[in-house]
């Protein structure tokens, strides 16, 4: 089984923000293979279904960013799963919005919802789906860019990229790795 978790962080008042990418690319995946992520365990919300012939657990963390891993390192426990069928979905502000990068394995790259992870269950080797939502502005502060809403004209060209991204997760799983990579690593098409 996958486990293929969004990151984000709870409540309505994050809904739409840039760092719950995470969360609208699990909604997206939910809406198209019929997985309601509604069940409540494991300090966050799960589904479990089948994106095409793989079983699969989509889950939000509702931990809150910084302490994603706390949930994650439940889910694998639990269902005895190596770190290996694990999928993070996340924010980067080192991507143009909506270009995606796919990694196997690798650090935290300054992101508190991977390092919570690679903390928590001791591993980096896990695939991880980065959805780029664009540099903020010299003079802002990180934490009020990452919880700030997209524009009506990003708004867009996100939900083309979470579409994208419900695309690579399966490409993942369908196709591996290095395939999924020649597909999804790509700039923005202006």
């Amino acid at each position: 089984m996958y486990i293929i978790a969004g990151l984000g962080n709870p409540t309505a008042q994050y809904a739409g923000t840039r760092h719950n990418v995470g969360f609208a690319v699990i909604d997206v995946l939910s809406a198209a293979y019929g997985i309601a992520v509604d069940t409540r365990k494991f300090k966050g919300l799960i589904g479990r279904g089948m994106i095409g012939s793989e079983r699969v657990l989509l889950v939000k963390p509702q931990t809150y960013m910084n302490a994603s891993g706390e949930c994650l390192r439940e889910v694998l426990n639990y269902y005895k799963e190596d770190i290996s069928r694990l999928i993070v979905i996340v924010d980067d502000i080192n991507l143009e919005p909506g270009q995606l990068r796919i990694r196997g394995k690798g650090s935290a790259g300054g992101h508190n919802g991977l390092k919570s992870i690679i903390s928590q269950c001791g591993s980096q080797d896990f695939a991880r789906i980065r959805v780029g939502i664009g540099e903020k502005n010299p003079r802002q502060d990180l934490a009020d860019y990452v919880l700030s809403h997209f524009s009506g004209e990003e708004r867009e060209q996100m939900d083309a990229a979470y579409s994208l991204a419900a695309k690579a997760v399966r490409s993942l799983m369908e196709d591996g790795l290095e395939a999924a990579m020649n597909l999804y690593n790509r700039k923005v098409q202006a």
